[in-house]
């Protein structure tokens, strides 16, 4: 199980991770170091054999994109990511070009769009 929480005044992002529902924060300035942001995981499992668990805070800026994708979608994708696409294809081409057909499969994206005043 992955969870990520968006503070968006603060302009921060709080995840944290058991098991194998990989993250990956997309950096949407080219020039943002690092480009790529990954998501700890840690193993165990949820209800019996939890490790001690502190989630992390990232800053985030308008356009960076988070993406969780499950143990049926190979590693490596974001690699090949454009930032500034549109969520729905970032999650069609990551589906398309990486989901396996030995595991199921899901590709959540989502963009942080600023704070509106």
């Amino acid at each position: 199980m992955s969870l990520a929480s968006y503070a968006a005044r603060e302009r921060t992002l709080a995840w944290i991770a058991v098991g194998n529902v990989g993250g990956i924060l997309l950096r949407a300035h080219p020039g943002a170091d690092p480009p790529i942001r990954t998501l700890l995981l840690r193993g165990g499992v949820v209800g019996s054999q939890l490790p001690e668990l502190l989630a992390e805070e990232v800053t985030v800026a308008r356009g960076d994109t988070l993406i969780f994708a499950t143990d049926g979608v190979r590693p490596g994708f974001e690699a090949k990511l454009d930032p500034l696409a549109a969520p729905q294809e970032i999650a069609d081409r990551i589906f398309a070009e990486s989901a396996t057909t030995l595991d199921d499969a899901l590709v959540l994206v989502a963009r942080f769009r600023g704070v509106t005043r």
